[in-house]
């Protein structure tokens, strides 16, 4: 035994416990835990901690990068750019909107621009007429055809010209228009099928087919009458539906200046017509928002003289 032991052993208690508390790396313990502490087994040095990219929130993509295994990039600017599908939902609509500005499809009988597959708005190779097949009636509403079409007037024209007449016309007996979808009336003239809807006591023989125009129940007043619109005493004029105006007006007329005409349907097949005037169209306009009025037929004893 060395004298360094020894001397140790020789050593009072206490001064050999604070010897010991100066040469040892033990942190002091308690009594209890002292001898556990010295056979613990060293700490394991600490695992690295993955690297920590510093990202805006939207861009915080891949955070955490793996120490062993690479990682392909990510192209972060992905997530900046439009996604396809929202780019072509955007082209679409508005792409839809150009078109229903500026392809000027509208229906020349029911002033509509909305087309179905059931009922497909028809143009005629002849004079680019523009109608709905349930307006326009037969044939088109017995089908449609795969090839060129041409109206009953265009094919009227056509025909005449063939057999040497270059200067025959066209003209509607209900209005002094002599262009769109006209069809020819029981008396051998031709009348608008707009005009023949929308005068009251014209009527077809064929509805659905839109055929057989039937003009001899029209009052003599009704012929007589001016259109305040052109001027002029060509066909038929309707009489503002407001009591008491006396303005009248051809249904083209009143059609192009975008007047109020009401068609109604009641039962067993009646209809009525009312139109007003620029004037009292607004005045209906603004009574149809509060609901308070409806059309109503009105016998007029004098208008049918």
């Amino acid at each position: 035994m060395d004298s360094t032991t020894t001397s140790l052993h020789d050593l009072p208690p206490l001064k050999r416990h604070r010897f010991m508390q100066q040469h040892t790396d033990f942190t002091p313990l308690p009594a209890k835990k002292r001898k556990e502490s010295r056979k613990a087994p060293p700490s394991p040095p600490p695992f690295p901690s993955p690297t920590v990219y510093s990202l805006p929130a939207k861009k915080r993509v891949w955070a955490l990068q793996p120490l062993n295994d690479a990682v392909p990039p990510f192209d972060l600017k992905v997530e900046y750019n439009p996604s396809l599908q929202a780019q072509a939902q955007a082209q679409a609509q508005a792409q839809q909107e150009d078109d229903t500005e500026d392809d000027g499809i509208l229906c020349c009988v029911c002033q509509s621009t909305d087309g179905h597959p059931a009922d497909p708005i028809v143009f005629c190779d002849g004079c680019d007429l523009m109608v709905h097949a349930s307006c326009y009636g037969n044939p088109l509403t017995k089908g449609v055809p795969d090839g060129d079409w041409f109206c009953e007037r265009c094919r009227f024209i056509s025909e005449e010209r063939k057999k040497g007449n270059d200067n025959v016309t066209v003209a509607c007996t209900l209005c002094p228009v002599k262009e769109g979808a006209m069809k020819r009336t029981r008396d051998e003239r031709w009348a608008h099928v707009v005009c023949a809807v929308l005068v009251p006591e014209v009527f077809f023989w064929d509805p659905e087919g839109r055929e057989g125009i039937d003009c001899s129940k029209v009052p003599k007043k009704r012929w007589l009458e001016k259109c305040y619109i052109c001027g002029c005493f060509d066909g038929c004029a309707l009489l503002c539906s407001e009591p008491k105006c006396g303005l009248a007006f051809h249904v083209t007329c009143a059609l192009q200046h975008e007047l109020c005409i009401e068609y109604k349907e009641c039962k067993k097949g009646a209809t009525i017509v009312a139109g007003f005037c620029q004037t009292h169209s607004q005045l209906w306009e603004k009574q149809q928002q509060s609901g308070k009025y409806k059309i109503v037929a009105i016998e007029d004893k004098k208008q049918q003289k």
